[in-house]
């Protein structure tokens, strides 16, 4: 019988918690990733929860996975570096020192188009250093860029469909990716009674999994050490009546 996802997700997130119940100041954030399978046009769903102890030390911030630390190796650790230098850079007033622990992380390139993760990872890493609240039900796909814009990448109906089957009702996807050579996502949409979103940015779709701004002072580039009311998007597509909407 094929595992409740919605369960494996709380259990995650409770097992987490349970770990580090003796530091109550850590920061915790739980980030969906949606992937897709070669096999199947299901996809995948999985939970990645972030803890960071805000400790003084190390410094700068160290990455690990449980209790390995975590290596720069392939392009989606490229990636995942990448989400973590931009989330650094965008919270110049924090203090960036101790260990973010990745819990239950399953983080690969997931297409031709680039590791789709990328995007999911760096606003996860904003919330976790912010402190603020992926907000449950919304979830983004896309590769990250230098800029902070989110790159397109592959396989978004199978993406769509697993969300669905999670009982998610938002999904955001790069601009430019509602409709394709290979996909129509209006059609999708309508389909499965779910909306889908097109956001250029970082910061956007950061704003509609949290439904907070994100406010910084300067973008102060810093070390980081890896070791072992939402603004309109570009384009949606709605259910309720079916409509879509781009922004000129």
């Amino acid at each position: 019988m094929r595992p409740c996802w919605r369960t494996v997700s709380w259990t995650i997130f409770a097992l987490a918690v349970l770990h580090v119940s003796a530091a109550a100041a850590d920061n915790v954030v739980e980030i969906p990733i949606l992937s897709m399978i070669p096999a199947n046009d299901r996809g995948a769903f999985l939970a990645m929860v972030l803890n960071w102890d805000k400790k003084p030390s190390p410094n700068p911030v160290e990455l690990q996975s449980g209790n390995q630390r975590v290596r720069i190796m392939g392009t989606g650790l490229g990636a995942l570096h990448a989400a973590l230098r931009y989330a650094v850079d965008h919270t110049p007033a924090i203090p960036h020192t101790g260990t973010i622990t990745m819990y239950h992380a399953s983080y690969a390139p997931t297409s031709s188009d680039g590791p789709s993760a990328g995007a999911a990872m760096a606003v996860g890493f904003l919330a976790v250093f912010r402190g603020d609240r992926i907000i449950r039900g919304v979830a983004v796909t896309g590769t990250i860029e230098p800029d902070g814009r989110i790159g397109p990448v592959g396989g978004i109906p199978d993406k769509v469909r697993a969300a669905k089957r999670e009982g998610y009702r938002l999904v955001l996807v790069p601009a430019g990716q509602i409709r394709t050579t290979r996909w129509n996502l209006t059609e999708l949409a309508l389909e499965l009674n779910i909306t889908i979103t097109e956001v250029e940015t970082i910061d956007h779709a950061y704003e509609l999994m949290t439904g907070r701004r994100l406010s910084f002072n300067d973008g102060a580039q810093k070390d980081v050490k890896i070791s072992g009311a939402p603004r309109r998007s570009p384009c949606s597509v709605h259910t309720r009546p079916m409509t879509r909407q781009c922004r000129s």
